[in-house]
């Protein structure tokens, strides 16, 4: 074999990327990065900047992390395609309007890549959240971050959905993820997580430009953690309140191992409930603020490696 044959992935180059903010309007460092971004592309008039939308600025406007229903539940292959009422709920149109100017999803029209800003009350660190473990472009771009902030918790989740049931924001792009930062209480910005934010994205970029240029990226291993399950709060069977709050032991420990008996929550009364599931686990979100109403008090995952192969843009874009 030739010694100059490619032995990796070749992908389409990334000629149409949009970065989007404020999809949960009260994710404060996603929403004032991308009005920085936008406040630069107008002092600089830089038409090489991606695409920016602030995503729900009536929620942004009112610092709500959604004005009627979950702007980033609403991207789906069947809700942005069932019929639209004239009482639908706000953020339902809004997302046929996203999903307008950066798709439509699914189809040769949409962005190359999406990354979407947000932040969690959970001490997660810097998590890329996508639908896909075999998205080579998003996956390249998870090790190039562990390569240059080493200092910087990261982790890479997988929710395993197919591309139409997909309900983010992210997914109506060809490639792209969630970028998922904290922890940072809803309604604050915080210094040091808006930082690491804006520094993430600017790495983003710059691997996309990388990629676009020709670098060739060498493949390796990644690992990924998988959702298993999401796990709700002990309920009364009456008046459906949560009777406990998470335990101290598990407080801030996300994507710590999970093992059979360790304790997960501490009844109002004072008792101690143990993990009862057969199989060790790595939790997170654990007690995100915005995921009582959704009755999720943390969910599980399993870390997998998944090896990701060498990686170039095609030399023939019509390929």
């Amino acid at each position: 074999m030739p010694a100059n044959v490619f032995l990796g992935a070749c992908l389409p180059k990334l000629s149409r990327v949009a970065v989007c903010g404020g999809t949960h309007g009260n994710e404060l460092s996603g929403v004032y990065l991308i009005k920085e971004l936008m406040k630069r592309r107008r002092e600089a008039d830089d038409e090489e900047q991606p695409i920016l939308v602030l995503s729900n600025p009536r929620a942004a406007q009112q610092c709500l992390r959604y004005i009627e229903v979950d702007l980033n539940r609403c991207f789906s292959h069947d809700a942005l395609n069932a019929p639209l009422s004239d009482s639908a709920p706000y953020e339902v149109i809004r997302s046929r309007e996203i999903n307008a100017v950066l798709g439509p999803k699914g189809s040769a029209d949409s962005v190359d890549f999406i990354c979407d800003l947000h932040n969690t009350t959970a001490n997660m660190g810097l998590c890329f959240i996508s639908c896909s473990d075999s998205d080579w472009i998003s996956l390249h771009i998870f090790k190039y971050l562990q390569l240059c902030i080493p200092d910087i918790p990261m982790r890479y989740l997988h929710f395993d959905l197919s591309h139409d049931e997909a309900y983010s924001l992210d997914s109506v792009g060809k490639h792209g993820f969630a970028m998922e930062v904290g922890p940072q209480p809803h309604g604050v910005v915080r210094s040091n997580v808006y930082t690491t934010m804006k520094t993430a994205l600017e790495l983003v970029l710059h691997w996309i430009r990388l990629f676009n240029c020709g670098t060739v990226f060498e493949g390796g291993p990644v690992d990924v953690f998988t959702l298993v399950k999401h796990v709700d709060y002990p309920r009364d069977c009456s008046t459906h309140d949560i009777v406990a709050a998470i335990h101290p032991l598990l407080q801030d420990k996300d994507f710590c191992l999970l093992n059979p008996g360790d304790p997960v929550f501490q009844t109002f009364s004072g008792e101690t409930i143990t993990y009862n599931g057969s199989e060790s686990l790595y939790p997170f979100f654990i007690n995100e603020c915005a995921y009582y109403e959704k009755g999720i008090a943390f969910s599980l995952s399993r870390k997998s490696r998944v090896n990701v192969p060498s990686l170039r843009a095609n030399r023939d874009q019509s390929r």
